[in-house]
C-alpha cells in the first residue's frame, strides 16, 4: 500500500464540507428526521467516495479519510463554514 504525500482530491474534501454542513443543519433543527437522513446519506457518499479512491490509488482508507476530514475542517475554518 501506498503512503500518501499528497493533500487529498479536492472532490473529496468538497464532499466532507457538504456532510459536514448537513450534520450542522441536522443539529441545527434539534436532529429532526429528515436533517438527519441528509446528514447521513452525505456522510455514506463520503465513505463510498474515500474507499473508491483509496482503492483506485492502492492507499490506506482510514489514512486518506483523516486527511480529508482534516482538510474539511480547515476549509471550513477558513471560510466560516
Amino acid at each position: 500500500m501506498a503512503e500518501r504525500s499528497s493533500p487529498p482530491p479536492d472532490d473529496l474534501v468538497r464532499l466532507q464540507r457538504d456532510a459536514d454542513a448537513a450534520r450542522r443543519e441536522a443539529e441545527r433543527q434539534g436532529h429532526a428526521p429528515e436533517a438527519r437522513r441528509v446528514w447521513q446519506e452525505a456522510t455514506a457518499v463520503v465513505k463510498n467516495a474515500v474507499a473508491e479512491h483509496a482503492a483506485a490509488e492502492d492507499v490506506d482508507a482510514r489514512e486518506l479519510e483523516r486527511d480529508v476530514q482534516e482538510a474539511a475542517r480547515e476549509a471550513n475554518g477558513a471560510d466560516g463554514g
